[in-house]
């Protein structure tokens, strides 16, 4: 593997850098770093497995990048687990919701609403 520099921010990482799995294969090139600005999080990595012709990205989740370096990054994953990564795709955002997310606060007790009709408050 080539002398990869320092270690950067996800915020610098170049298009176009190699990407190498944990035993020091070369499996492609970044096409685009994901993050959310928002939260400042790191999401992932699209990245090209095919030379010098486009089609073969792939999607490498944040928390399988050991690191993302001055020219190159290198994942946590060896070759063979890197092999089985799946293409980018439209990740819609989703929520849970339980019964008691829409309940809402209960009601006063029957002796809360007893004193209080007796003591004028309601």
């Amino acid at each position: 593997m080539d002398d990869l520099g320092f270690k950067v921010s996800y915020l610098a990482a170049k298009k176009g850098i190699p990407v190498y799995t944990s035993d020091e294969v070369r499996i492609g090139t970044v096409v685009e770093v994901l993050d959310a600005p928002e939260a400042d999080l790191f999401d992932g990595i699209i990245f090209d497995t095919t030379k010098n012709r486009p089609g073969g990205h792939k999607f490498v989740d944040a928390p399988e990048v050991e690191g993302i370096y001055e020219r190159g990054v290198i994942l946590t994953l060896d070759a063979a687990a890197a092999a089985q990564l799946a293409a980018p795709g439209k990740n819609p955002g989703s929520i849970t919701i339980s019964p008691d997310d829409v309940a809402g606060e209960p009601g006063p007790s029957f002796w809360r609403r007893t004193w209080n009709l007796l003591s004028g408050k309601g």
